[in-house]
């Protein structure tokens, strides 16, 4: 897996209150292991320095679930969105607007991820950053599956702003990625990247 690096936090989204699905995804753990760890841990040994998790429905669930899984990791974090119901866009802006509060601390780059992607391992994020350059302020990446754009996608910190004026709803990031067309990194032989919506 690749070296982790301190310019690069992973962000994971894990707010929804998973209506469809019968809970929050974030605690769903059909294997034993609750989705919101299998995904930070993802994030963490494919490469990122550090994980930021949006939460939203059950928060304080989330959170302990985080903190017995990590312990005194200090490596994975929190951060509360309060406008969840709104959508992935509001989470995704959540996020990157307390990375960009760390002040001299920012990264330079982001690695969005989902919380319902229980297939996208260390693998598939490693993959997309060895494609890219994952501290650069300018890097634009995105996992893509047969073809079909996913996640992880990364973020350069001078793209951030271009996603924040366009978060809205469920659309998250979308519109401004149609525009500004990140490299694809195949990743369809390590997972499908497909959402889990129901049980």
């Amino acid at each position: 897996m690749g070296m982790p690096t301190a310019r690069l936090t992973g962000l994971l989204l894990a707010a929804g209150a998973g209506r469809r699905y019968g809970g929050p995804k974030a605690l769903a753990a059909p294997d034993g292991q609750a989705w919101a760890v299998t995904a930070a841990r993802a994030l963490l040994d494919g490469g990122c320095g550090d994980v930021l998790v949006v939460t939203g429905a059950q928060a304080e669930e989330v959170d302990g679930v985080l903190a017995s899984a990590f312990g005194s990791d200090d490596r994975v974090g929190t951060t509360f969105c309060g406008t969840w119901q709104e959508g992935m866009g509001a989470s995704l802006a959540a996020g990157l607007t307390s990375l960009v509060a760390r002040g001299r601390t920012v990264p330079t780059a982001a690695l969005v991820h989902l919380v319902d992607l229980p297939d996208v391992g260390a693998e598939v994020v490693a993959r997309v950053l060895d494609a890219a350059d994952p501290c650069g302020a300018d890097s634009l990446a995105r996992a893509a599956y047969q073809g079909v754009p996913g996640h992880p996608v990364l973020l350069g910190q001078r793209h951030w702003q271009g996603v924040l004026g366009d978060s809205r709803g469920d659309a998250g990031a979308r519109s401004y990625l149609r525009r500004a067309r990140p490299r694809l990194v195949e990743c369809g032989d390590l997972a499908t990247g497909v959402d889990v919506d129901e049980r």
